[in-house]
């Protein structure tokens, strides 16, 4: 997913919306209850939320309904198969809490920070934390190149935000060392690996490799490029803003499942 312009921000909607008929959004897949486990019941009103005022305030789009489940929301929460107990996640461009929310709600070990420069996405990530009660989850309204500095995490994640040379230059200065960013990609996940590994190495990854996840749970598995910091490294972010960071209104913004996410 782009990052949009602030000037695309549109006004935000004075009530939330109805929640949507439970024929629009379909009956929970079993594999539902596999992944999630007793938080099930949240993650049932998590899908509830993007399915109502996730349309409402313009995060989701309509077609998407049907396919929430499968194609966006157990899709993203297999990710945290790669991640390890009790770790810290920043998820760079949250829009819809995808895949920051359902990192949170599958994992409640994890703390979670979900990164979102955009007003109306931020306030609505916020509304959704609050009304489920996920005391490990903070919205933090910023561009990632500006909590450089500021924001240490042991995971980095990212999906339909960007090339992998960008989500480098702005995920990999938030990780402590022997920190990885995960990045949801799709097919052409080795050849942009290839395009981009001197972007990748100068912006302090030291390994990168391509990996499946969710086996037997959504079909097919999701593919995630894994990039590794190096264990040494001093955790100093640094200073300013990344390469190419000058004149990139259209970096901003957040995940749109409306958009048609990479072919897994």
């Amino acid at each position: 997913m782009e990052h949009d312009g602030a000037s695309a921000e549109r006004p935000l909607a004075a009530e939330p919306a109805a929640a949507p008929p439970s024929d629009a959004v379909g009956p929970v897949p079993a594999a539902a209850a596999e992944v999630f486990g007793t938080q099930l019941p949240r993650a049932e009103r998590f899908v509830s939320h993007l399915a109502s005022t996730g349309i409402s305030w313009g995060l989701v789009g309509p077609r998407e309904v049907p396919r929430l489940w499968d194609r966006h929301v157990l899709n993203c929460a297999v990710l945290t198969d790669l991640i390890d107990q009790d770790a810290r996640v920043v998820d760079i461009g949250s829009g819809a809490g995808l895949p920051g929310l359902t990192i949170a709600l599958r994992r409640p070990d994890l703390t979670v920070v979900l990164v979102e420069p955009l007003l109306r996405r931020a306030t609505w990530l916020e509304r959704v934390v609050a009304d489920l009660g996920l005391r490990t989850v903070t919205v933090r309204r910023a561009r990632a190149e500006e909590l450089h500095g500021s924001e240490q995490a042991d995971y980095v994640t990212a999906r339909a935000v960007a090339s992998l040379d960008r989500l480098a230059q702005w995920g990999l200065p938030l990780l402590r060392p022997n920190g990885q960013l995960l990045a949801l990609k799709g097919r052409s996940a080795e050849e942009e690996v290839a395009r981009t590994a001197r972007a990748v190495a100068a912006a302090g990854g030291v390994s990168t490799d391509v990996v499946s996840v969710g086996a037997g749970v959504v079909e097919p598995p999701v593919t995630v490029v894994r990039v590794r910091v190096a264990a040494g490294r001093t955790g100093a972010a640094p200073a300013g803003k990344p390469p190419g960071a000058a004149g990139s209104a259209r970096r901003r913004g957040g995940p749109r499942p409306g958009r048609r996410p990479p072919a897994h």
